[in-house]
């Protein structure tokens, strides 16, 4: 049996509207890719890619119930920052765009620094500072072996 490879390459997140999520992400200073079209939009998210698309069809193609609970109740998107100052920055570029902060950032007993928003239709974002992350110039995180 061949395993599942350790990597996750898109992460999909279903809209109520693809146009409107897509002018949210924008205001946070993201840029669609050039093959995004009014159904789907891209975003190149440092190794991977984010994209949002209609939640009804995105339902509909994976051949899940909307109704059932299918989607992102209780998971969390992380993006980890340089330092505390960049989440702080990060949540207010958020909340000015639109988005709900759900939790202001604080030190974590963990001992990093994070808070949460939640964009136009509820996908829960972490902003964060982990002092055990080392974060390139391009922003991809990497874990200590």
């Amino acid at each position: 049996m061949r395993a599942l490879h350790q990597r996750l390459n898109i992460v999909g997140l279903g809209v109520a509207d693809v146009a409107a999520a897509t002018d949210f992400y924008r205001r946070l200073g993201w840029s669609p890719s050039s093959v995004s079209n009014p159904h789907i939009t891209f975003f190149q998210s440092g190794g991977a890619i984010v994209s949002l698309f209609g939640r009804r069809a995105l339902m509909d193609e994976a051949g899940l119930d909307d109704a059932a609970g299918h989607g992102s109740a209780g998971a969390t998107l992380a993006c980890n920052m340089a330092s505390k100052e960049e989440v702080d920055a990060t949540l207010a570029e958020a909340a000015a765009a639109g988005g709900r902060i759900s939790a202001p950032a604080v030190d974590r007993d963990w001992g990093g620094y994070s808070g949460y928003f939640t964009d136009l239709d509820g996908h829960a974002w972490e902003i964060a500072w982990n002092p055990y992350f080392e974060i390139a110039p391009d922003g991809t995180v990497t874990l200590p072996a």
